[in-house]
């Protein structure tokens, strides 16, 4: 009676299901890598792979490197270079000229395809939670900016500055929105770096003291409310309410600020005031805060700022060179001016 295939058969066909199956495998990386085009696995290919990441950062009618300087970089052969370059004309990424004695100048990119070829992927950039128009302004900007820019880019939300530090610091983003002054405070201590700041008044317009009305600031026991996960507001609060130690810490998010001020469970607290008032009701009165506190702070804390991984040169350099900035602040600027619905 037969039972099966003889062992060595049955072992064949093991080998075959497996060789089908790493085959397969192969495939999805090729299509993945190339967009399905074998040429960009061969030698030439990751020459021209490395290439579409070092010219995301060259503008149109600039003179490129010599290609023995590409070489050096890449640690390949002049020739190999040359076919890199040729095999991107070929998918349409650049097109480039010689202009004689002047050198080979680059004439048009497709940042679309460079950046795809180049294996970026798509960027998540972690930004606060979309409260303010402010902030939806700032979200809608960014993704304008990226897809002028032909790079894929995703949006998530998350509360906090360590929060979104913790989320890049660990792979799960790569970007992070926060405040300049928060950026500069946490590239001492964590391997970061600055991508871009967009300038003051694109993160908040401005901070003052929230205060429940009836409620002296002189009273004992002064219930203040701080968001501790925002190094901005830890500070600012910090700086606000120094040599008191009579104070009482309550640990509250934007979204439980109303609660507490109506069920008398928080007197104060220092807060961004992007539509602040509307919010909390008119139970709450805002005093500005003293100059001398904010004065030295006022442009790093309203500047918006993106940071990323040190060490992730590659894409930083990318976004750099691709992303026109201008952009995020000319559409930030519409719709707080209420020309343009937010779209993130």
């Amino acid at each position: 009676m037969h039972r099966g295939p003889p062992r060595d058969q049955g072992e064949s066909r093991i080998t075959y299901r497996l060789s089908l199956a790493i085959s397969r495998i192969l495939d999805i990386i090729h299509r993945m890598i190339s967009g399905a085009d074998g040429r960009f696995l061969t030698r030439n290919g990751m020459a021209a792979r490395q290439l579409a990441a070092l010219l995301l950062n060259h503008e149109a009618d600039t003179r490129l490197p010599r290609l023995r300087d590409f070489a050096g970089d890449l640690k390949v052969g002049n020739g190999t270079v040359q076919a890199g370059l040729q095999l991107l004309e070929e998918a349409g990424a650049v097109e480039t000229k010689a202009r004689g004695h002047l050198g080979t100048f680059l004439v048009h990119a497709d940042r679309a395809i460079l950046w795809r070829l180049a294996g970026l992927g798509t960027l998540l950039a972690a930004m606060p939670l979309p409260y303010s128009h402010r902030y939806e302004g700032l979200a809608t900007g960014l993704r304008a900016a990226f897809e002028q820019a032909g790079a894929p880019f995703a949006i998530t939300f998350m509360r906090g500055a360590s929060t979104r530090l913790g989320a890049l610091l660990e792979g799960k983003a790569d970007l992070v929105v926060l405040s300049r002054f928060a950026a500069d405070r946490i590239a001492e201590e964590h391997p970061v770096e600055l991508v871009a700041d967009l300038g003051p008044g694109t993160y908040v317009g401005s901070h003052g003291l929230l205060l429940r009305r009836g409620t002296p600031l002189e009273t004992e026991g002064l219930r203040v409310a701080v968001d501790s996960s925002s190094e901005d507001l830890r500070m600012l609060t910090a700086r606000v309410f120094a040599g008191r130690e009579d104070i009482e810490w309550v640990e509250a998010s934007y979204m439980q600020l109303r609660g507490l001020f109506a069920q008398g469970r928080a007197d104060a607290t220092v807060w961004n005031l992007d539509e602040v008032s509307d919010h909390l009701g008119p139970d709450v009165e805002v005093l500005p805060l003293d100059e001398e506190i904010t004065s030295e702070l006022a442009s790093r804390n309203s500047s918006a700022a993106l940071i990323g991984r040190t060490g992730e040169s590659s894409a930083l350099d990318a976004v750099r060179a691709a992303l026109d900035f201008g952009v995020v602040t000319d559409v930030q600027g519409e719709v707080l001016r209420g020309e343009r619905v937010p779209l993130y």
